[in-house]
């Protein structure tokens, strides 16, 4: 049986792994990182900070965030305690899934990951009140490529778990750009140039 589970999303770069869990009467134990068993499937990704974030009230909506290339980072994503809703957003010129988004419920119960790679925006909401998110990154942050994208664009069209009037955002948040406005720094590996 295979320490990580692993299943594609809609769109395939995005990818749910899920480690296993050996269970006792004390509980369980998981490897939840390996560069071994992770780089067979994500590849040449070296993560190199952790970050924790902890939100108090369910309904908490923190996104949609990137960072603009030469500073773009990819993401695992995890839940150390509750549950949230995790949405990558493609933002790749020449993608075939570009605008497009998938979302997937993570919990800390069931151990789910999600890797956002380079070219999406992320973003995701508490589905219960004091959730932890833990998230790798293979990048720093660089505050002048810091860049996002509104939580409720009606171009993008994501279907979150809560209504706009009762999302709790930050200020920052709140005046994220729109997707009509933008012009994305990014390009999908197999778009051609323009002649």
């Amino acid at each position: 049986m295979p320490n990580l589970i692993v299943r594609q999303t809609d769109i395939p770069e995005v990818i749910c792994l899920t480690p296993r869990r050996f269970g006792d009467a004390r509980g369980w134990f998981s490897e939840t990182y390996s560069t071994r068993a992770f780089s067979d499937v994500l590849g040449d990704v070296t993560f190199i900070q952790d970050n924790q974030a902890f939100s108090a009230q369910k309904g908490t909506l923190r996104g949609l965030h990137f960072q603009r290339p030469p500073e773009a980072q990819a993401k695992l994503i995890r839940v150390l305690r509750g549950s949230i809703f995790d949405v990558a957003v493609d933002l790749r010129i020449g993608s075939p899934t570009y605008g497009h988004w998938v979302g997937e419920t993570l919990t800390a119960e069931g151990g789910e990951q999600l890797f956002v790679p380079h070219g999406f925006a992320h973003g995701y909401c508490t589905l219960e009140p004091n959730t932890e998110v833990a998230y790798k990154v293979d990048g720093f942050y660089a505050p002048e490529c810091d860049a996002g994208l509104a939580w409720n664009d009606p171009m993008i069209g994501i279907t979150w778990p809560v209504e706009p009037e009762e999302a709790i955002l930050s200020d920052k948040d709140k005046r994220l750009p729109s997707f009509a406005d933008f012009v994305s720094p990014f390009r999908h590996q197999t778009a051609q140039a323009p002649v």
